[in-house]
């Protein structure tokens, strides 16, 4: 795969997550409103699970099936997220994930790394398509979807179920 060590952004710098970084993405990903907006992120979020995650990630860029970059504030070198891709190369396309920590909400910076991150996959992967869902119930992230050009496609019923209930997924393309 052709994917960049790093993408810098005019406020961000998009690179990979290292170690030393499980107990921001602890912190982060674990907080109740974070994870009950994203289909795998666990609650409660227990020690070793970001440790486990961050080293699962070179194995599966290595295999070419997914990309992921911890979203970092330039400045303050800052961990506040992450965006990714999970790539289905036989059909040229990908789906496209995020989070961004709750303190760091609201200014911006889920679309400018999620932008960044499109313009890799169109002109550095040669992906054809790249899509993303998002729990109907959270519309702050289908606005993001928006600010990036992508267009809604539908709303899947019942699509998927968190902590035992079922969610409807709107899908932008």
């Amino acid at each position: 795969m052709n994917v960049p060590r790093s993408i810098d952004t005019p406020r961000l710098i998009l690179r990979p997550f290292a170690i030393e970084d499980a107990p921001a993405v602890q912190r982060l990903a674990g907080d109740r409103d974070v994870a009950s907006t994203t289909l795998t992120i666990p609650h409660p979020y227990e020690g070793g699970v970001a440790e486990a995650w961050i080293a699962h990630l070179q194995t599966d860029m290595e295999r070419g099936t997914s990309v992921v970059f911890a979203v970092v504030i330039r400045e303050a070198r800052t961990l506040v997220g992450a965006v990714g891709l999970t790539i289905a190369p036989d059909h040229a396309r990908a789906e496209m994930g995020y989070w961004i920590g709750k303190p760091y909400r609201g200014r911006g910076y889920c679309t400018e790394a999620a932008a960044a991150l499109l313009e890799v996959a169109f002109e550095r992967l040669g992906l054809h398509r790249v899509y993303a869902t998002h729990f109907a119930r959270n519309p702050a992230s289908g606005r993001v979807m928006q600010k990036l050009g992508m267009t809604r496609e539908g709303r899947l019923r019942e699509h998927v179920q968190k902590w035992g209930g079922f969610e409807d997924l709107e899908m932008y393309g």
